[in-house]
């Protein structure tokens, strides 16, 4: 019997399975790189381990610094989670050989299915090579790892080259595996997947199906189970593909097939992921089991059930980002203030939950941050999945988007709006899903949220209260008298954020009124708490202000605020045409053949950056001559640091 699991992971994975595994009274050791030396999961673990360095080479990719820190910390079992060693066969024969229970599938299996190439040709399928124009689109992708990594979508053949250069780049950077490969690309296609667990007896389950076609660079962002409006007999041969697949290479454990299904209904095998996937908890929910818990099972060579439960309802899953979907969904950076969810239904759901057949809908959080962490530049941005379970779809999906507009998220940019309108989305309520969702509507999905004028007032009263102690109207007697709060003279204020500027003054009965607001009127004002009655709807704004950032949190959404710049705009003080990082990263690769006086066409891509996970290519902004380059691959970069400059040249000067 296992009784320390190491878990070989970060983050909110770590964080999962040391949940399951308090449950089944199993100890825990957790492993860190100096970034995330107050991390969650550090925090959680019973026992931790040091990995030196900040970044994934140095630290979690160590395979072999982390079979020494479980062996170290007594550890008799290693989890991979997903993402990193998850799906490396020499870790996991290293695991083995130095007498560690492997929590995944075979080695052999791992090999068979981690190359996306040779996944393929045992499924009798083989990728393109000789590509024509009549195969356009197609996509370039990594043959190693997954995340959307590695990939591209190429429309044209002269930007093929180019686009596999930048692949290889990106795959050998994140996986230690340079080799890509050209496969169609399906257009409005539904990414649809199989999870199947199997034990080492011979048992393989299919548990239902998962969408997962809401992507943004490649990468899932909402997954629900099961697909909506799938065929009967479809999900019949989906079901059928999965188990053939984990029979063909003796798998053993919780892994998922992966397909593409084109808009006629036929499915395209993708690849097999032989690791838990980030998407897990909605199968969870759905048939009421706990996937982690069953991995440890078989890990520890106890036979599955004959067949899985039967499935309930629906779940739907989002993934909460530090990101900014409306810059070309940059991650970001820094302290987050505040991280929580309505209180009702309860949150932080353990494991699988089961719950009886036209139950109430639930709500749960796994996360890897609590208020207070700080978000860094070295790893994926993601904070937390939310997930809801409810008996039908549209309940399930009206619960998570309560559950995320509710939610009180204060720190950097977040895809949190994006969430909640990609949810209420008319294509998503009705089911019409597929990976183009967000080419489509990214513009319509980022727009400014309604709601920032009295969210500013709200803001400017709060201030105001905290600044002055002045007591509300009808505030308590006994308060008065104490002399909590003391009357001033009736002048205007102003207040300013962003491009709302709130003009208000005292009132003799000690409260506030709003000039320039017609349809306004201030019911209340605390320094955290703000009730205004707005074209005759009385609503509830919490307010809490982090140095100049204010956060507006109210049921009609959440806004965050700057009372004035913060930091001066990089851009309003650089020269014309200099280039600056847009986040912290890390330079990976600087154009071939770039150096000063070299000339640049516009949209010529210069120089590549790293952060969180994704890879960034910044252009020249123009055509003309490279006067500085900064860049360096290999160097640590600043949000707003100089990369390079381009003089622009004109077409007159050209001529």
């Amino acid at each position: 019997m296992i009784q320390t699991v190491l878990v070989a992971n970060r983050g909110e994975i770590a964080c999962r399975v040391f949940g399951t595994c308090r449950e089944l009274g199993i100890a825990t050791v957790a492993v860190y790189s100096d970034a995330d030396a107050g991390a969650l999961h550090v925090r959680e673990a019973d026992a931790a381990v040091r990995l030196p360095g900040a970044a994934p080479a140095e630290t979690y990719l160590r395979g072999e610094l982390i079979v020494k820190a479980a062996l170290a910390a007594g550890a008799d079992a290693v989890h991979p989670g997903y993402g990193f060693l998850s799906e490396n066969a020499e870790f996991a024969r290293a695991v083995a050989d130095a007498g560690l229970v492997w929590i995944g599938p075979p080695p052999s299996a791992i090999e068979a299915m981690a190359s996306k190439t040779r996944a393929k040709e045992l499924m009798g399928l083989a990728p393109l090579t000789d590509v024509a124009e009549s195969d356009l689109p197609v996509l370039v992708k990594a043959a190693a790892g997954g995340g959307g990594r590695g990939m591209r979508i190429v429309r044209t053949l002269d930007a093929l080259p180019g686009e596999l250069e930048a692949a290889r780049s990106e795959a050998a950077s994140a996986f230690g595996d340079g080799e890509v490969f050209v496969e169609p690309y399906i257009e409005r296609g539904r990414h649809v997947e199989v999870q199947v667990l199997a034990d080492a007896h011979g048992t393989v389950w299919a548990l239902g199906t998962r969408d997962c076609s809401l992507q943004r660079r490649h990468q899932k962002v909402i997954e629900e189970s099961p697909a909506p409006g799938l065929a009967p007999e479809l999900v019949a041969s989906l079901h059928d593909a999965a188990v053939s697949a984990a029979r063909a290479v003796g798998y053993r454990g919780a892994g998922t097939v992966e397909f593409l299904v084109s808009e006629d209904g036929r499915a395209h095998f993708l690849e097999m992921n032989t690791r838990l996937q980030v998407e897990h908890p909605v199968t969870e929910a759905v048939f009421g089991i706990d996937l982690v818990a069953l991995q440890i099972l078989v890990a520890q060579g106890e036979p599955l059930p004959p067949a899985p439960p039967v499935a309930h309802g629906h779940a739907v899953e989002a993934r909460l980002y530090a990101e900014d979907p409306a810059t070309g969904w940059t991650p970001q950076a820094g302290v987050l203030h505040e991280l929580s969810f309505p209180a009702r239904p309860p949150v932080n759901v353990e494991g699988g939950t089961p719950h009886a057949p036209g139950g109430a809908p639930w709500v749960r959080v796994d996360t890897g941050y609590t208020g207070g962490d700080t978000i860094g530049v070295h790893y994926d941005p993601m904070l937390a999945k939310v997930i809801a379970w409810a008996p039908t779809r549209e309940a399930a999906v009206r619960r998570l988007a309560y559950a995320l507009r509710r939610a009180r998220v204060h720190g950097p940019v977040t895809n949190r709006e994006l969430l909640v309108r990609s949810l209420e989305h008319p294509d998503f309520v009705g089911g019409r899903l597929d990976t183009g969702f967000y080419e489509r509507n990214l513009d319509e999905l980022t727009g400014a949220a309604p709601g920032a004028e009295p969210a500013a007032v709200a803001a400017a009263l709060a201030d105001a209260a905290a600044r002055t102690g002045r007591a509300p109207a009808g505030a308590p007697a006994l308060a008065q008298r104490l002399g909590a709060w003391r009357n001033l003279a009736s002048q205007a204020q102003t207040k300013t954020y962003g491009d709302h500027e709130v003009r208000y003054r005292p009132t003799r009965d000690g409260g506030y009124e709003v000039l320039d607001a017609p349809g306004v009127r201030v019911v209340a004002a605390l320094p955290h708490r703000v009730v205004l009655e707005v074209d005759g709807v009385v609503r509830n704004f919490d307010v809490t202000a982090y140095g100049d950032t204010v956060h507006v949190d109210s049921p009609v959404g959440a806004h965050t605020l700057a009372a004035r710049p913060r930091f001066t705009d990089p851009a309003e003080r650089a020269e014309p045409g200099s280039l600056l990082a847009p986040m912290p990263g890390t330079v990976v690769r600087v154009g071939d053949g770039l150096a000063e006086g070299v000339r640049v066409t516009q949209g010529q891509p210069l120089v590549w950056l790293e952060a969180m996970k994704m890879e960034h290519k910044i252009v020249s902004p123009a055509s003309g001559t490279l006067i500085a380059l900064h860049a360096v691959p290999g160097r640590q970069v600043e949000v707003g640091a100089l990369l390079a400059v381009v003089q622009e040249v004109q077409e007159d000067e050209e001529s």
